[in-house]
């Protein structure tokens, strides 16, 4: 905070909601052009969620930090990283002005837009999408999107998605997070191939070892998924190299259903071939490696009621993924 001045009889001065005494009371509209600043991380981005020209954005954030006399932005190249004082004033405003917009927001003729619902396809197709159709019936409209986490993260502060869910948690403070659901990971192959090498009477006895001659499918080159398992379960460090590569978990399950190797999958994407038979359970450690979902709400997605009914149905469905 900055010095306080005592007026002529020693009290202190009045301190306006921005933090600077003797100031006059700060404009609502510049308030919330900074709010939408702070949380996208771009002049630009915020200029798209609030239905403004960027030139616009940047004036009145300039006029704001006049009022204040603070910087509360540093210009980068792409986008702009908020000054220590910026952390402070959003933290005094959010509460209300997020308030604000809901009551403002549900003051209309009842109707509402479409929600738009972001996160890997697997999951959304798999677990999501079928626990969302009682709302579908009901008149909720969705918009779905597919993509890795980061990616569909730039998106959300561009103010592109109402919610996501996320395969690790956001970083910093703009985008609010709560854990949804963890997914297990498991080792599998075909029914075909668990004879060949003997089946998890060999993955006990010999390691990982069992699977040499035996064809990698995977869902990237790098092997993220796989990699982390060797580590997780066997900690050992995996040097084979993938036969087979597609970046889509469904997809190389159905590779491995078909005879072309082994992988490591989500065990809820699993759970019909498991219990078929079609797909078998090479290994089933105590600790299984696991990864957390989180459900992540864009700020200022709450004018829009039908967002706070999808977001909460989904974290009461996901307790059964």
């Amino acid at each position: 905070m900055g010095k306080r001045n005592g007026n002529a009889g020693g009290e202190p001065a009045e301190e306006t909601p921005g933090g600077v005494p003797g100031a006059a009371p700060l404009d609502l509209n510049q308030l919330r052009t900074f709010l939408a600043v702070y949380r996208s991380g771009s002049f630009t981005a915020a200029a798209r969620l609030l239905g403004l020209s960027q030139p616009t954005v940047t004036a009145q954030i300039r006029s704001l930090e006049r009022q204040l006399d603070r910087e509360l932005f540093e210009r980068l190249p792409r986008g702009a990283a908020p000054a220590p004082f910026a952390d402070e004033l959003a933290s005094r405003i959010v509460d209300p002005l997020d308030a604000l917009a809901e009551v403002a927001g549900h003051g209309g003729d009842g109707s509402a837009e479409p929600v738009h619902v972001a996160g890997p396809a697997e999951l959304l197709s798999h677990c999501v999408l079928p626990r969302l159709a009682p709302l579908v019936e009901k008149g909720v409209l969705l918009r779905i999107a597919t993509g890795l986490t980061e990616e569909l993260l730039e998106e959300m502060r561009a103010g592109r998605h109402d919610l996501l869910i996320a395969t690790t948690r956001p970083r910093g403070r703009a985008l609010a997070a709560v854990p949804l659901a963890d997914e297990e990971f498991v080792l599998v192959t075909s029914a075909a191939w668990a004879e060949r090498i003997g089946g998890p009477a060999r993955i006990a006895t010999d390691g990982p070892a069992a699977l040499h001659g035996v064809p990698l499918v995977a869902y990237a080159e790098d092997l993220p998924i796989v990699r982390r398992y060797w580590r997780h379960v066997f900690g050992k460090r995996l040097v084979c190299k993938p036969a087979v590569t597609m970046p889509d978990l469904r997809a190389v399950k159905g590779a491995v259903v078909g005879g072309v190797g082994f992988s490591v999958l989500p065990r809820y994407l699993c759970l019909d071939e498991l219990a078929s038979g079609a797909l078998v359970l090479l290994n089933d450690p105590d600790d299984p490696p696991i990864n957390t979902g989180y459900l992540v709400q864009r700020p200022g997605s709450s004018d829009n009621p039908h967002v706070a009914l999808v977001r909460n149905h989904l974290l009461e469905s996901a307790r059964g993924w």
